[in-house]
């Protein structure tokens, strides 16, 4: 019996690393106990509104916290928010987000089973995956009726965002009231035990726990993460602020990403990103103990392995090393056929693929990191002629190769 209780504390010991807060720790003692009594499966809520079409690092926090869960036992019940995406989740925002169509919803959702998969076991014992438009899109005015009755104005006011907002005289749609309701209601319907989010969720999530509480369930867990990082080291990770790390990044992006974030910032990745203990990842960012290089290439590795393998992330490392370290060029750059006829930097930049836009052409000269055959440019508007062979690079991480098409 000892060893029973020991073997319990350590996995919430385990589910609790890297938590922010859990609601309530003593229910999820409570039903870790009577599951491994009765051997029943504890559902574990995961909800991603697919509004855009890639998953990243910040994202995978969550569903690390989700793989711990199916590693005890239980099973991950993934829902795409393909119905709630068209309000968009308003956790965060100073302003009404714009609906997206349904056609940009189902293109953003194909990959995610894939990309989560990266991370999940996906055996059907351990995932199961729900669409909730299922029952959503199913809904008549009379029940959305009956579900804002158990909200107050009051209530939702309690979300900061909302606060915010309503103090400053910004509007708030009402669609977006609806929202954290919706969700809730995703938590009745898969009849959930457990719900992951991000410290960003805590609301959203806790309203699950009320609906399901209004309805006859045992209330949900409500479990929050913290928000990881982006590569500039103050903003939280996102796609819009173009400082991720996608989960389909080569290994060499990725390991050249994680290498570009400040030494600050290693802690927060190695115990949201890793398994590492804790009093290993103590030693590897005490200056003291560990060169702060050392400590990030490991960083990068183990990084890059958990979505590739060892000698991909042993590549990535020595192609870095070689490029930055020793100043040489890597292995592979991208090759791009074009005449020899006088083109502009900017016009050259898109051409290579190595910018998106002209305004980050201009950029990027103007913060010089563009060179071009080695030489440094200063102007996006000046000519260049094209030779066989010539080297372009625009920041530490993206090259072209010019090959000259023939006649």
């Amino acid at each position: 019996m000892v060893d029973k209780i020991m073997d319990w504390k350590k996995q919430i010991e385990l589910l609790k690393r890297g938590t922010v807060e859990i609601y309530r720790e003593a229910e999820l003692k409570d039903k870790l106990t009577e599951a491994a009594k009765t051997g029943r499966q504890l559902r574990i809520k995961l909800g991603l509104d697919p509004t855009s079409p890639d998953i990243h690092l910040g994202h995978t926090v969550v569903l690390r916290k989700m793989r711990q869960f199916q590693d005890l036992g239980h099973k991950a019940v993934l829902i795409i928010g393909d119905y709630t995406a068209r309000i968009g989740d308003p956790s965060g925002q100073n302003e009404t987000r714009p609906m997206l169509s349904t056609q940009q919803i189902e293109q953003n959702a194909k990959t995610y089973f894939e990309q989560a998969g990266k991370i999940l076991d996906t055996s059907n014992e351990k995932l199961e995956i729900r669409h909730n438009s299922e029952w959503l899109s199913d809904l008549r005015l009379a029940d959305i009726i009956k579900l804002t009755s158990n909200m107050t104005e009051a209530r939702m006011l309690e979300r900061d965002t909302f606060e915010l907002r309503y103090k400053k005289g910004d509007p708030i749609g009402i669609h977006e009231f609806l929202y954290p309701l919706m969700q809730g209601y995703d938590s009745v319907m898969i009849q959930s035990d457990v719900e992951l989010g991000g410290t960003d969720q805590t609301f959203n999530n806790l309203v699950g726990r009320d609906i399901q509480r209004i309805s006859g369930q045992s209330p949900q867990i409500v479990m929050t993460m913290p928000i990881l990082v982006g590569l500039d080291g103050k903003e939280k990770m996102s796609k819009s602020k173009d400082n991720y790390i996608g989960v389909t990044d080569e290994p060499n992006d990725m390991f050249g990403k994680v290498m570009s974030i400040s030494d600050d910032t290693m802690e927060n990745y190695f115990m949201l990103l890793t398994n590492l203990e804790t009093r290993k990842i103590a030693e590897l960012v005490n200056p003291d103990r560990t060169h702060p290089k050392e400590a990030k290439v490991l960083l990068g590795k183990t990084i890059v392995s958990q979505f590739y393998d060892k000698a991909a992330a042993d590549t990535a490392a020595a192609g870095f090393d070689k490029v930055f370290a020793q100043g040489q060029l890597p292995d592979e750059i991208q090759e791009m056929p074009i005449a020899d006829t006088a083109i502009t930097v900017k016009q050259l930049l898109l051409l290579c693929k190595l910018v998106e836009t002209g305004g980050e052409a201009k950029r990027m000269v103007a913060q010089g990191a563009v060179t071009i055959a080695g030489n440094k440019a200063n102007d996006p508007n000046s000519q260049i002629t094209p030779t066989d062979g010539m080297v372009i690079q625009v920041g530490k991480r993206r090259f072209a190769k010019l090959i000259i098409k023939k006649n």
